[in-house]
């Protein structure tokens, strides 16, 4: 028997063991483990068939059996099974990982077989944590605080990962029971704030895998990384396979939510996310990364629409995450210590001052921030709290917000709000502030709304992240896709899931699609009375079929005897594919019916009729022929009248063109040739020889003067006379100098660029004398 009032790492039992006799024993001893095998956790199927879901229901089963079992065993018997069980800790760590979150259960098969065994599970394990995180469960049963810190910390029965899947996966309709179980997890084992301090780091790299897998860099996630020789091969969001997409924002949703879900449980997590520059690194990504998801989610074609709306729901409500983990950490870090009055006022508020700041240069991270907390708010409470702020300090941060809505080509819908008072936050409980602040901003907002301070406004959620022009002064609101619906109607029904979704929507078109506002007046019982009426379990109306396209179409085969969408029957033996049965190639080819239809149209152009005979009684109008003019002189009519004429008198006088020298792009020698040749014009004596009437000029006279003109040209230049080649050399047998094997090598080389000499000498004459382009 186990003694009472006595912690249970202290007791010692009494049980029969071999050969009859009695052995003393710890309370916590392997040998009081009871053989029981617990079975891992295996998520409902997708598809829904019915042997999968047989097989889940039949899996579950075993799961919740043992789990009720293992609940509903003592205090000692329940821990010796918990910390000396393998099997239950690789079950409970199979759900935490495989369980699906919130956004995933809407995507399971409407079974109610397997989402009534779903809850079952969830609400099993769920008791099953509690008990292991409760160290005094009554007056006789309970631990020694410090000896349950090292027994769940040694048997890593908790650790930072499992306590994040904790949040994400209870932390809806739990959060204070939840809360209070990490609280004493941390309050009893103090190491779990190291392991945490450690684990910030690898929560941060999820920001870099992103922005890697996407081909994006950061100033703050990515400055310290060197930039990669091949980074422009990676895909980008708009290149990279659908696939690679979806898992990229499943990822990103998945991360979020879980930071998200911790913090927000947690709130003494804060200071440690802060201390490793957590805001900085968020505020960074989401400036660099949302554009282009968004981008490529909203203008790529994807093959299956659920897929597309469902990656919509996924990153909106991930942007939403980050937004409100943001203004969490700013809130518990900086403004939570200046509401609630206590020392080093000063430093806090110039803390978040200078985040603010920070902010300016991240335009959509802020102006989707300021929509949804507005920094006109903070700054004001934090102007009554500490009176002596630099008014010039404020102004520009004010003044850096609005710019940041126009340089993204929206409206602060925030810009007439009533700013609440300092007294009503301070000396509250933690986290009173924040409910109390965002009551208070609701009613805000209805107040302007009464007063019609919001009329005509842009407002754009961050849980949807699309503009929508919000309803005008005469209350017709606008059309949203059905991603952006489903969007809004997801983030309501997080909160309260009871409601249906026809409902919901009469809500959101009543109340301009602002979810935050039809939250708060379904909350406090505010509705307008048309909505009152509403039964609030109302599910969504039935989409309507659109139009038949095939009525409003226009196309040239309509109603021709082969319209299939306007004819029920069809001639199918006047439809055929290839030959006709029976059919040779020969007797197509020789079928020249289509030629004999046609002669008869090009016969009656081949008829000329010259004289045409007037019956009497006729007129000549009749055959056209009062339209003939025997005035009319054709002598012209086939010749070119001017076409052949000279050109004007002055350009007749013009002189001819010549390229000017420094444009010229022919060769020195080129030049030179033609300067002589007009020298020997300009000389009489070689003027009389060329003016003789004759055909050609002497060959040898003008091998003279080519010859002389090279010569005059080398010793000009100091060109030493070219070596004359010996091709021939010796008779063969008697060997051959070292200049005749060069010469001949060289005739080798070069015979290809001597047989195109003539062509090519003209083509360079051309380009030179500016014929051709070069």
């Amino acid at each position: 028997m186990a003694c009472a009032h006595v912690p249970l790492d202290e007791q010692q039992v009494t049980e029969p063991g071999p050969l009859g006799r009695e052995v003393t024993l710890p309370a916590l001893h392997p040998h009081r483990k009871e053989e029981r095998c617990f079975v891992p956790y295996k998520a409902p199927p997708e598809d829904g068939s019915a042997a999968e879901v047989e097989e889940f229901l039949e899996h579950a089963k075993f799961i919740t059996e043992d789990l009720e079992w293992l609940l509903s065993l003592p205090h000692d018997k329940f821990w010796c099974q918990v910390v000396f069980d393998e099997s239950l800790q690789r079950c409970l760590d199979s759900y935490l990982r495989h369980a699906p979150r919130s956004l995933d259960l809407a995507t399971l098969p409407a079974s109610p077989a397997v989402a009534n065994m779903q809850r079952t599970i969830h609400k099993a394990v769920f008791l099953t944590f509690l008990r292991m995180a409760t160290h005094k469960e009554s007056k006789e049963n309970f631990f020694t605080p410090a000896v349950f810190g090292e027994i769940i910390y040694d048997n890593f029965l908790f650790d930072i990962p499992k306590i994040l899947d904790l949040c994400v996966l209870f932390g809806k309709g739990n959060s204070q029971l939840l809360h209070k179980m990490i609280d004493n997890i941390f309050t009893q084992q103090p190491s779990y704030y190291s392991d945490l301090d450690e684990t910030v780091p690898t929560v941060l790299q999820v920001f870099d895998t992103i922005l890697d897998k996407c081909s994006l860099r950061c100033e703050g996630a990515m400055a310290m990384e060197p930039m990669k020789l091949n980074a422009h091969r990676q895909p980008t969001p708009m290149t990279m396979s659908q696939q690679e997409l979806a898992e990229l924002i499943l990822y990103l949703c998945d991360s979020t939510t879980t930071i998200h879900a911790f913090l927000d449980i947690f709130p003494a997590a804060c200071s440690t996310f802060h201390s490793h520059g957590f805001l900085s690194r968020l505020t960074s990504f989401y400036e660099t990364a949302v554009p282009d998801l968004e981008k490529a989610v909203k203008k790529r074609n994807f093959d299956d629409k659920r897929l597309h709306e469902d990656l919509w729901k996924r990153l909106s409500h991930s942007c939403r995450r980050m937004v409100d983990t943001a203004h969490m950490l700013l809130h518990h870090t900086c403004l939570q210590p200046i509401l609630e009055g206590g020392e080093n006022l000063q430093t806090f508020a110039e803390e978040l001052l200078q985040h603010f700041t920070s902010f300016l240069t991240e335009k959509r991270f802020l102006s989707d921030y300021d929509e949804q907390f507005p920094v006109a708010d903070d700054v004001s409470l934090l102007q009554q709290a500490l009176p002596d702020i630099d008014e010039t300090r404020v102004s520009y941060l004010l003044e850096g917000v609005e710019s940041a809505w126009d340089s993204i080509g929206r409206r602060n819908p925030q810009a007439q709000r009533k700013v609440p008072s300092v007294s009503a936050y301070r000396h509250q409980p933690d986290g009173a502030a924040a409910a109390s602040a965002s009551a208070s901003r609701s009613a805000d907002v209805q107040g302007q709304k009464e007063r019609g301070f919001d009329g005509g406004d842009d407002l754009r959620g961050a849980e949807a992240m699309v503009a929508m022009a919000q309803a005008g002064n005469n209350g017709a609101a606008c059309s949203l896709s059905q991603a952006e619906l489903d969007s809004l109607l997801s983030c309501i029904k997080d909160l309260l899931p009871d409601l249906g979704e026809g409902f919901l929507l009469a809500c959101l078109q009543e109340y301009d699609y602002n979810t935050e506002l039809v939250i708060n007046n379904i909350l406090e019982d505010r509705l307008a009375p048309n909505l009152d009426k509403l039964d609030r379990a109302m599910p969504r109306p039935v989409k309507e079929e659109l139009p038949d396209v095939l009525n409003s179409r226009s196309n040239v085969f309509d109603d021709d005897e082969f319209d299939v969408f306007r004819r029920e029957q069809v001639d199918m033996s006047r439809i055929w594919k290839g030959r006709r049965k029976g059919e040779s190639v020969e007797e197509l080819m020789n079928d020249k019916q289509h030629i004999e239809e046609q002669r008869a149209r090009y016969q009656a152009y081949q008829t000329v009729v010259d004289e045409v005979e007037i019956e009497p009684g006729e007129s000549a109008a009749s055959y056209g022929l009062d339209d003939y003019d025997d005035e009319y002189d054709d002598t012209y009519d086939m010749n070119q009248v001017g076409a052949n004429d000279a050109d004007g008198e002055s350009l007749l006088n013009r002189r001819p063109f010549t390229i000017p020298q420094v444009l010229r792009k022919g060769n020195r020698a080129e030049y030179e040739r033609e300067e002589e040749g007009d020298e020997e014009e300009d000389d009489p004596t070689l003027q009389s020889n060329v003016n003789r009437d004759q055909f050609v000029q002497d060959p040898a006279v003008l091998r003279e003067r080519a010859e002389a003109r090279r010569a005059a040209m080398h010793q000009r230049k100091g060109v030493r006379p070219e070596r004359p080649s010996n091709v021939v050399g010796k008779p063969k047998g008697q060997g051959q100098t070292t200049e005749t094997f060069l010469d001949r090598r060289k005739k080798e080389a070069n015979k290809s660029r001597v047989s195109n000499h003539n062509r090519r000498t003209m083509a360079d004459r051309k380009r030179n004398k500016g014929m051709i382009p070069s």
